[in-house]
């Protein structure tokens, strides 16, 4: 389980977090060895991507907790609303993470920065990514079975 956790969909979060980080700098016209610090022209875009990447790996951790509510089935026959715990859990850590980013308070004390409209559009495949790869594992698993011998 670890190895599912760390290995796959930890690094596929991180990818995916990396790619969100990189697409905001590039956007901004970033270059590496550009300085990005207090003061300097990109340090608006820098805080964008690091914002993008906090958010990234929120929506990363949302496909994630979907992904591991089986070890084998398909989240289709588990039901994808059938935890309303969890979903209840998802929406407050959305809106959360939306007064982190969004409301000045926490703007200057976390140093997150709002971000556009075509940023969170970027983002949005990304559950559906994290899932979508599990749910691929799990199906090789279920059809090509795990090597021991099934009843029937």
């Amino acid at each position: 389980m670890l190895i599912r956790a760390w290995l796959f969909l930890g690094a596929l979060v991180a990818a995916l977090q990396m790619a969100g980080f990189f697409y905001v700098l590039t956007r901004a016209g970033r270059h590496p060895g550009a300085p990005v610090g207090v003061g300097q022209p990109l340090h608006h875009a820098y805080q964008q991507a690091t914002t993008m990447t906090f958010l990234g790996m929120i929506a990363g951790q949302i496909g994630t907790a979907f992904a591991v509510r089986t070890q084998r089935a398909s989240l289709r026959s588990v039901g994808v609303f059938s935890n309303r715990y969890l979903l209840m859990g998802i929406a407050g850590e959305l809106l959360l993470a939306a007064v982190f980013v969004y409301a000045p308070p926490f703007q200057k004390l976390l140093g997150t920065a709002a971000l556009p409209a075509s940023d969170l559009l970027f983002m949005l495949p990304y559950p559906f990514i994290v899932w979508g790869a599990d749910e691929l594992r799990r199906y090789l698993i279920r059809r090509h079975g795990s090597g021991t011998p099934q009843p029937g």
